[in-house]
């Protein structure tokens, strides 16, 4: 069977996405462009007895580079990486509702020297906003095939694919931009004939740093040294691309389309209003965080509970020792902890992929740039930092959306300064264990617990807004990308595409970053482990004639000779001993003597080595500092951050030297700034170095932040002992 390979591209919110799974159904597979994390789709489709391969390039406005998924929009049409092929036909999707916009692509397009073939889509939407457009007339002004598709209602995809078999011919059609532009383009193609001729214009006309670095050659230095020399004689303005461009689609469009000019719409001015805007958009993030903690909560629930009956399960099979404790403890908990985090990935970008599919997201990107300009970034960077309350991870994967380099890096490493629901089981513990429940300020309006919850809350958003203005003045600095935002025009959302994109953002976190928690969760599982693992009672100081003590001492009141204990009662003493004696291993494990070593350097903060195991334990996730604790305390790992009987053993800590009490307001308030403010999360190390391709992000973010996190807890505990 002959085999046709086409790619889709257009802008965003074109319903290109939509229109691809229309075309290929179920028979798709995501994988990531080689060198770089944005994904690639792929599908396949049967025709008239051929099969059509077909790829969903990212959205883009432009063939110029600004961002990684424009960046593989262009490789992909001209010098594919991995020895990939060209696609024979290239399908651009045009909003009908908004031709002229849509048509500065494809005047790109059409220079790439590959058979174009037009998918006119939204028909309707134009329709409804009075606009009409001469279907013939366009074709015969553009030399292509256009075809009128609807999606979402799967019309016009056969008569699509028939115009693919058809079309044989790169498109004749040229705008012209300019003579000087063209003889210096025919200049580089005879002297480098070995790369595409869009090529050299792309080098000629863009001013961004990515297209230097996408075009190769057997002599790159002397290609990118001509390059320059023929761009500077040239000395285009920076305007001359579009000026020339949309000149051209002025007149196009002036003979194919009728639009009545309308006003804006009233909702367009109410959600994009300072005041207006800024409370709607807040409410709608009220409730979106309230769903995400509702509707993940059963769903984490429930992969927790597996994770756990599949451990019991799996060790059933095996006897109690080295490998058993590996593979429950250390493999199937570590790949619990990868997993758990999915419904609340899931969920969010289900909000996000909603919000962007009706047409939302754009106006309220719009409507934060004016606050994000301050200190360096743009309205693209909002959506990831919001998402970052309730995970940063994927907050961190949102930022692929920002074309500017440097702003997408800095909002990467503010991202993990957003207090996430897993910091929460902490803040909760402490607010519990020294603000009473019911002190209250503002006459009884407000609690002093979520008045403290609040200002821990708050410190993020504060740290993160500093450090975002003193990276993009010293490592990261450069003037503020220009924020040019589109207003798609208002639709339902299309549910297949919104659910495919919710689902695939929770697979590439699992297949991501998934390795690297597990590794690092195997890690503290080792130095919890060892070398304490087989110690006996004795050796570890844990009397067993305790043990005998209480037993006897088990009697029924009303009678004067003990009673054996009942078997409950024994079980019941026998767990109590077990888990005394989980604690004792865990205090002379690597782990406890880890914390023993940090013990000078983290007493200046109020903690004692306990804290500090508990600290150095969370580093793969902050969630498990409660279940730590509690082994650490002699009460075992099920427990937490509301437990009774943990808030007593902490009220009850002592230092040994003194007998004062270890825990106080101070030392509660450090705790909780440190983890404020503190990196102590590898998932999200992990997509950081997945989503920048490199170790040094992720290791920056980790020492700036625990440096960060050490220097507040340092000034909060001294400060506040100084006031107590």
């Amino acid at each position: 069977m002959k085999t046709i390979t086409l790619a889709l591209l257009g802008n965003p919110n074109t319903g290109k996405s939509s229109l691809f799974n229309a075309l290929c159904g179920r028979n798709q597979q995501v994988a990531n462009y080689p060198g770089v994390t944005v994904t690639e789709t792929i599908g396949k489709t049967v025709h008239n007895d051929l099969e059509f391969v077909v790829s969903d390039l990212p959205g883009t406005y432009s063939l110029a580079p600004q961002s990684p998924d424009e960046t593989v929009v262009l490789q992909a049409l001209t010098q594919p990486a991995d020895g990939r092929t060209l696609p024979e036909v290239l399908v651009c999707v045009l909003d009908a509702s908004n031709l002229a916009r849509n048509l500065y692509l494809l005047t790109q397009t059409l220079d790439v020297g590959i058979p174009v073939v037009v998918a006119l889509n939204m028909m309707d939407v134009a329709k409804e906003n009075q606009i009409h457009i001469d279907v013939e007339q366009l074709e015969r002004r553009l030399g292509l095939t256009v075809i009128v598709t609807n999606a979402r209602k799967k019309q016009g995809i056969k008569e699509l694919l028939d115009a693919v078999t058809d079309a044989q011919t790169p498109p004749q059609t040229i705008v012209p931009l300019g003579e000087a532009l063209q003889e210096y383009q025919q200049n580089l193609t005879s002297e480098f004939p070995d790369i595409p001729s869009v090529a050299h214009q792309r080098m000629l006309l863009d001013h961004s740093t990515e297209v230097s670095s996408l075009f190769s050659h057997p002599d790159q230095q002397s290609y990118l040294t001509r390059c320059l020399e023929l761009k500077q004689q040239l000395a285009l303005p920076i305007s001359h691309e579009p000026v020339q461009r949309y000149e051209w689609i002025r007149k196009l469009v002036s003979d194919v389309c009728d639009q009545e000019r309308r006003r804006p719409l009233m909702i367009d001015r109410m959600l994009t209003h300072p005041i207006i805007g800024t409370l709607f958009f807040l409410l709608l993030i009220l409730v979106m965080f309230q769903a995400i903690f509702t509707w993940a909560g059963p769903a984490m629930d429930i992969i927790d509970n597996a994770t756990t009956a599949l451990g019991d399960w799996v060790g059933g099979f095996l006897s109690a020792g080295t490998l058993r404790s590996l593979i429950v403890d250390g493999i199937i908990a570590g790949v619990g902890a990868v997993v758990i985090f999915a419904p609340q990935i899931i969920i969010l970008f289900l909000f996000i992929s909603i919000l962007e599919d009706i047409g939302y997201m754009a106006r309220v990107s719009l409507l934060m740039d004016r606050i994000m300009r301050s200190v360096g970034l743009s309205g693209r960077s909002f959506i990831p930092l919001l998402s970052s309350f309730a995970c940063a991870i994927p907050g961190v994967m949102a930022t692929r959306t920002i074309a500017n380099t440097k702003e997408r890096i800095v909002t990467m490493l503010i991202a993990p300064l957003m207090s996430c629901s897993a910091r929460l089981p902490v803040y909760i513990l402490m607010t519990a264990l020294f603000i009473p429940a019911d002190a209250f300020v503002l006459g009884g309006i407000l609690s002093v617990q979520a008045l403290v919850l609040l200002a821990i809350y708050m410190l993020g958003v504060v740290c993160a807004v500093l450090i975002a203005f003193l990276l993009r003045k010293t490592l990261l600095q450069g003037a503020n990308s220009a924020f040019v935002m589109e207003l798609p025009s208002f639709r339902l959302p299309h549910g297949a595409t919104v659910l495919k994109k919710a689902f695939r953002q929770g697979g590439e976190f699992i297949q991501g970053a998934g390795t690297i928690i597990l590794a690092s969760t195997v890690l503290v599982w080792a130095i919890a482990y060892f070398p304490t693992h087989n110690d006996s009672a004795e050796q570890l100081g844990v009397d067993r004639n305790v043990l005998d003590s209480l037993q006897t001492e088990l009697q029924k009141t009303d009678q004067e000779i003990p009673q054996e204990p009942s078997p409950a009662e024994i079980a019941q003493l026998e767990q109590e001993f077990e888990i005394r004696l989980q604690g004792a291993r865990l205090r002379n494990s690597y782990l406890g003597k880890m914390g023993s070593v940090i013990e000078p350097v983290v007493k200046p903060l109020g903690w004692d080595w306990k804290i500090g195991a508990c600290v150095i334990a969370s580093f793969p996730a902050r969630e498990v500092i409660v279940g730590t604790m509690g082994v650490v305390y002699n009460l075992g790992d099920d427990v937490d951050e509301e437990s009774s009987g943990l808030l007593s053993a902490l009220e009850n800590a002592k230092w040994p030297e003194s007998e004062k009490p270890v825990y106080t307001m101070p030392v509660a308030l450090s705790i909780m700034v440190f983890f404020a403010l503190c990196a102590q999360c590898v998932s999200t190390l992990a997509i950081i170095k997945k989503e920048t391709d490199s170790w040094k992000w992720p290791i920056f973010t980790f020492i700036y932040m625990t440096g960060l996190a050490y220097l507040g807890a340092l000034l909060t505990y001294q400060i506040g002992t100084l006031l107590t």
